[in-house]
């Protein structure tokens, strides 16, 4: 394994160089980042270049970073990783690109390298709002259409801003804001002094 790892890092270095911002190695597998400006075309010479041809991108989600590990984060926000097989020289790596605007998260498409990048950009959109530029149907897939704001964004309440039901009265479905209670969820747990055994 840790030969084919050896192969793999000097593959993506000879063939990616300047391109490459960090290039990480951790329990087993690389993780390459790169620089929205780069991202794809180093996406398209993973796939094409005879010595790394990563043929099927797996997977691909979006990551707010914002409060990574419970700790304060000081670098960019969103980060969409992909990651990608090569069935011809059997490896794997993961592709990490960080949009470069908090306020607009922008990285480019990966659609026209990998085609099943399709859906996964649509959720990534719809849950972090991470804009794919050059996709060619960027619109929501899990929420409803006139949902506003975009789910795991760690500044958006969790019950959400507006509910529907549906009115038998109007016979029709209604949109209202939300009447849900903020409550606590942590459960108490109470026991009695030398519960199970213990002092």
């Amino acid at each position: 394994m840790t030969q084919k790892l050896d192969t793999l890092q000097a593959a993506l270095e000879s063939v990616l160089g300047e391109r490459i911002v960090r290039l990480q190695r951790e329990r087993g597998e690389l993780t390459l980042t790169v620089k929205a400006a780069d991202y794809a075309d180093v996406a398209t010479t993973l796939r094409d270049h005879p010595q790394l041809k990563f043929e099927q991108l797996i997977d691909l989600c979006g990551l707010d970073m914002s409060s990574y590990k419970d700790m304060p984060w000081d670098g960019l926000r969103y980060c969409t990783v992909s990651h990608l097989l090569s069935v011809t020289l059997n490896w794997r790596l993961r592709l990490k690109v960080y949009a470069p605007d908090d306020d607009v998260p922008v990285v480019a498409s990966l659609t026209p390298v990998w085609n099943s990048a399709n859906w996964f950009e649509r959720e990534s959109f719809d849950m972090y709002g991470i804009i794919y530029e050059g996709h060619d149907d960027l619109r929501r897939i899990l929420t409803d259409y006139g949902f506003i704001g975009h789910p795991m964004r760690k500044d958006f309440p969790v019950s959400g801003h507006v509910e529907m039901r549906y009115d038998a009265e109007s016979r029709r479905v209604i949109y209202q804001p939300v009447t849900i209670e903020p409550r606590e969820i942590t459960p108490r747990v109470i026991r009695e002094d030398n519960y199970g055994g213990l002092h």
